[in-house]
């Protein structure tokens, strides 16, 4: 290997000598070289072989299991405390050896340096010591897989595995090719600071199908990804469709993340952008023509990518898009320069989808409402930049964007302290922050979700074989069975079709009523309704929210004879134990109506200049199939949480029990809720679970229902990424309705919103 002493320490290379430049996998606080595994050779940007990392075969995934169970039981076992000062040790640890594990990061094209490390690790070690006095009733998950993509830093990488860890979860990493030696080493590292064997184990392999086998085994509780490559992240989803772990997805930032020049940006300080106002576009343009004067040509992976960029070259300059480039591009060959396609138009692919290649769409706008338009319509929301000595303009115009982080007059700002949520393409979970802990963590009064078996289905099928549908008799009202409506747009109506369903008594011995048979024009419509409202009861104050839900729990308790009895003839229960679930119901909303203004943000404490401040957002509209138990209850617990933080929701009732859901309609109708808001549209589970899942608009679907429909979600959510909360409701559903544990609530409120973080530097 021809690399000089002069670049990288001697440190390095002792490391990489004494494993004979063959990487094993670390199991159980050592490393392990099966004598059988194939291997990955890694090299770096120029060709040369930095070293090779052994491939995971079933033995080794199922010894690492095991030992990540022996683990977690002893790192759980610490101390807040002790596990806060193992980490803190792991500074010092650093302070030996972060120059080693920085060059090899640099070597392995995943750069790290040791000072940002160092702020992960004192920032998660306090929050390991703090865990059980600022963060009450929750309880570490157990074994939580981590997986990155190939081109994933080492950064991405240990901003998930230190909050598992200091949450006092064990981790199993499954790192992409180039964070995997840097992640072998700070494993080893990890050791020599004090963490027990077991607690940090990481798995290397070929591609993401390893991380798929990984989560197969019934040890792993949680599934975490982050990368650049979105579509690992969609085939890691679909792999481990109906295994019963959840997974969450967080891309890497990368070339998507929107720059937004305005006409009173400092333009000197500006360096790259995407979307500039008319009045300064000329002034922008030659500066960009200066600054790329004399760039070399990029090198570009393969000639499979120039193609690519040809092709998106071409297509832009056909939709009226003008080059400044650096120089002519060569006529074949994997390189090329830098390029500006000037004025491309927004739903050219090179703006929506970017090709792998040195191209910038610039486009331009003449308003802040405009700039806000253009930001937002790539599918993309990971991150956006924004330059304006305005600050209200600044402020006004981020609030507007749907990204998980805003920066000010800079560009790929970080730190641990900042919560930042995916948006749209961009992910499923929230990293940084208190609120990043959270997806490590789970309320004590919950049980573990039990594990399943992944099942053979045809999942264009799924939701297609519908209960047959009647037609009621109204011509003697008097005898028949009462013909319930369900709740679209604030008017209650039939289904689209006009046919009903006969719901049973609980005995199976005579029809109780006819609900409306909803389909997908029915979930359509109420799509458009609650799309249309949404935005705005968004943008209403918290505090001018919460009025609503004290009225709607009014107008439950006005209501409340009338709900009992449908909660006691649709489920058997006493006129008493149903006239409890409505005053369990009325209580719950008006704990929603006082959650509304609680649930909020702050300026964050940032460990250079500068001001940083964060807060919640709504989902937009929401998809719920409600459970069978508790049916009145868990809906108005699932409704409170979704519209107390400024969701629209769809919901459709339980297929076994619509009554309750459907007897709501009557507390609705003289609600001051806007109309769209609520929407509620009953018929065949399955078939409801389809038309949302593929609905673009619905951002979030939360699910009761079978396994096949858990598995069916989880495979067809991922164009666009939806998030899901999956209960099955054979394992009785996962929640007990009626407790009355604030972590219960709080993981409501907390599934309900995405975090947003802004940076404003100071001179």
């Amino acid at each position: 290997i021809s690399y000089s002493p002069s670049m990288y320490s001697c440190k390095l290379f002792a490391w990489l000598d004494h494993h004979s430049r063959s990487l094993g996998l670390f199991i159980d606080g050592k490393f392990e070289r099966p004598a059988d595994r194939q291997s990955h050779s890694l090299s770096d940007s120029k060709g040369t072989v930095v070293c090779h990392t052994t491939i995971a075969a079933e033995d080794d995934i199922s010894q690492c299991a095991s030992s990540s169970v022996n683990g977690y039981k002893a790192w759980s076992s610490l101390t807040c405390f002790q596990r806060a000062k193992v980490l803190l040790r792991m500074v010092s640890v650093l302070g030996q050896h972060g120059q080693c594990v920085s060059e090899l990061c640099e070597m392995c094209e995943a750069s790290c340096s040791s000072s940002s490390l160092v702020r992960l690790l004192q920032f998660y070690s306090s929050w390991a010591q703090l865990r059980d006095t600022l963060i009450t009733s929750w309880t570490p998950l157990g074994v939580v897989e981590v997986v990155t993509s190939d081109d994933c830093s080492l950064y991405s990488l240990m901003l998930k595995v230190l909050p598992a860890l200091a949450m006092g979860n064990s981790v199993i990493v499954v790192p992409g090719r180039s964070a995997a030696p840097p992640a072998l080493l700070l494993a080893q590292l990890f050791t020599t600071a004090g963490l027990p064997a077991g607690a940090l184990n990481v798995l290397t392999g070929s591609d993401i199908t390893l991380s798929a086998k990984v989560a197969q085994n019934p040890n792993v509780s949680y599934i975490t990804y982050s990368g650049r490559l979105l579509q690992d992240g969609v085939t890691l989803c679909k792999n481990t469709a109906g295994l019963g772990v959840p997974v969450s997805v967080s891309p890497c930032i990368g070339a998507t993340c929107p720059f937004i020049v305005f006409e009173s940006a400092d333009i000197d300080k500006v360096h790259w952008v995407l979307c500039v106002q008319e009045s300064v576009v000329d002034s922008v343009m030659d500066r960009l023509k200066l600054r790329m004067a004399g760039m070399k040509c990029v090198s570009l992976l393969s000639d499979e990518h120039r193609t690519l960029v040809d092709a998106a070259v071409q297509e832009a300059q056909q939709q009226g898009a003008t080059l400044i480039q650096s120089s002519a591009a060569p006529p074949s060959g994997a390189q090329y320069p830098p390029t500006v396609l000037c004025n491309a138009a927004p739903s050219s692919p090179c703006v929506r989808t970017p090709s792998p290649g040195p191209l910038l769409p610039l486009m331009t706008f003449r308003s802040n409402t405009e700039a806000v338009t253009l930001g937002n319509h790539s599918p993309h929301g990971q991150a956006a930049s924004i330059w304006t000595e305005d600050l209200t303009l600044a402020l006004e115009t981020a609030n507007g964007l749907s990204v998980g982080s805003v920066w000010v007059n800079s560009h790929s700002v970080s730190d641990p302290c900042l919560p930042s949520s995916g948006h749209k393409d961009s992910g499923t979970c929230t990293d940084g922050g208190q609120e990043g802990l959270y997806q490590f963590l789970r309320p004590s009064s919950s049980t573990s979700r039990p594990r399943s078996s992944h099942v053979s289905m045809d999942y264009s099928k799924f939701g297609t074989a519908a209960s047959p549908a009647v037609i009621p008799n109204e011509s003697d009202p008097s005898s028949a069975p009462p013909v319930y409506q369900q709740f679209v747009g604030g008017k209650a109506c039939k289904s689209v079709s006009g046919s009903s369903v006969a719901v049973q008594s609980p005995g199976g011995d005579r029809v109780l009523a006819y609900c409306p048979d909803g389909g997908r024009k029915d979930v359509r419509n109420a799509v458009e309704a609650a799309i249309k409202v949404q935005p705005g009861w968004m943008k209403k104050s918290p505090t001018g929210r919460a009025p609503s839900l004290y009225s709607l729990a009014k107008g439950l308790e006005s209501k409340k004879q009338d709900v009992a009895k449908a909660v006691s003839l649709q489920t058997g229960l006493s006129a008493e134990e149903s006239g409890k679930e409505v005053e369990l119901s009325i209580a719950r909303l008006n704990v929603w109506a006082a959650y509304c203004d609680k649930i909020r943000g702050g300026s964050l404490p940032m460990p250079s200049s500068g001001s940083a401040l964060s807060f919640p957002e709504a989902l937009g509209v929401v998809g719920v199939v409600l459970p069978d138990k508790n049916p009145l209850l868990s809906m108005v617990t699932l409704l409170g949480a979704a519209i107390a933080t400024g969701n629209a929701v769809v919901m459709v009732p339980s297929q076994k029990y619509p009554l309750p859901a459907l007897a709501f309609v009557q507390v609705l109708q003289s609600s001051d809720l806007p109309a769209g808001l609520v929407n509620i549209i009953s018929g065949d589970g399955d078939q409801m679970t389809a038309a949302l899942a593929n609905h673009s608009v619905i951002k979030a679907i939360w699910y009761w229902g079978s396994a096949e429909g858990c598995q069916y979600l989880q495979h067809t959510c991922t164009n666009p990424l939806k998030t899901l909360r999956l209960f099955c409701q054979k394992d009785g559903g996962g929640m007990d309705w009626t407790q009355p544990e604030p972590s219960f609530l709080e993981e409501m409120w907390r599934n309900a919103v995405q975090w947003k973080s802004v940076w404003i530097p100071t001179a």
